[in-house]
């Protein structure tokens, strides 16, 4: 073991004839760390204390946990160094791509789509022009937020993409992509979700909502309030929100229990259509649903 762990950290050197205190460098990547490990008597690395410059504890910041579970698993020293490198070149990595800096390019590219697009739709923009946040407005006057992390070698690699949603985000791109057509397929999906909204829109302001606290654009399931302290818990597919939803009651099994049965037996008085007309199907659902809550009480 010492032959090996001389040969790979040739700067890192035992202090006492026991080999329990060992200081010196550790190279990684052309770099060296300066590097302290004390060692138990019986040479346990599991036991081992640590103590780095700052440069490496800086590296190896939100890695903590990481390097404290390999020191865990490793059988002894020259494994666990192998392993502290292997987490030192991805912390490497990870700092380089952070700052790797865009060519002058990738700004030019960047105004211009900009202008493209209006610069009214901007709400912020970070002072590495990597970060985004752009506005969009459905048909029913909502206001959304796209969320866009662009990549140095943009456009050619896909920004990373998020919002406020109930279904995935799929964005479809190509290095001759740019940010309108980004937008453009944002509000595609926002209309596809218009009937959904609507529909919860109309039954949180009909209803007494206990859960979410405070619905988000992204949520689908309600928690309808019916009295006895007993709730009807309901979860909207985005994808069919015209389909009577799942329900489920909630409270004492007794309150319960006649509460589901006049349920079923009612259900027919929900009058929710398997095909309705487009234009008279999210209307329909949330009566169905509204309905079914009056039909408990």
């Amino acid at each position: 073991m010492e032959s090996s762990l001389v040969k790979d950290n040739p700067l890192l050197l035992p202090l006492n004839k026991e080999k329990t205190i060992y200081d010196g460098f550790i190279t990684v990547q052309e770099r060296d760390f300066r590097l302290r490990i004390l060692l138990p008597p019986d040479r346990q690395v599991k036991q081992a204390r640590l103590h780095c410059c700052w440069q490496l504890k800086h590296l190896l910041h939100g890695y903590e946990h990481i390097v404290k579970q390999r020191q865990q698993q490793s059988p002894d020293l020259v494994t666990f160094i192998l392993e502290l490198k292997t987490v030192l070149e991805v912390g490497l990595k990870s700092r380089h791509e952070c700052r790797s800096i865009p060519p002058p390019q990738y700004y030019a590219q960047l105004i211009s789509e900009m202008e493209t697009l209006g610069w009214g739709k901007l709400l912020f923009i970070d002072t590495e022009f990597r970060t985004l946040r752009l506005k969009a407005e459905d048909s029913s006057r909502r206001q959304h937020i796209l969320n866009i992390k662009l990549k140095s070698k943009h456009p050619v690699e896909a920004p990373e993409c998020s919002a406020d949603l109930p279904v995935p985000l799929a964005i479809t791109w190509t290095p001759q992509s740019t940010l309108e057509q980004l937008h453009s397929q944002f509000l595609l999906l926002l209309e596809s979700l218009t009937e959904f909204w609507d529909v919860l829109d109309e039954i949180d302001s009909k209803t007494w909502i206990l859960e979410p606290e405070k619905p988000s654009r992204s949520d689908t399931m309600r928690r309808i309030a019916i009295g006895n302290n007993t709730s009807i818990k309901v979860e909207v597919d985005p994808r069919h929100p015209k389909m009577l939803p799942e329900c489920c009651l909630l409270g004492a099994e007794h309150v319960v229990t006649p509460l589901r049965n006049k349920l079923n037996a009612n259900m027919h008085l929900c009058g929710c259509e398997r095909s309705p007309p487009a234009g008279r199907a999210s209307t329909l659902f949330s009566e169905s649903v509204l309905t079914a809550a009056s039909l408990l009480r």
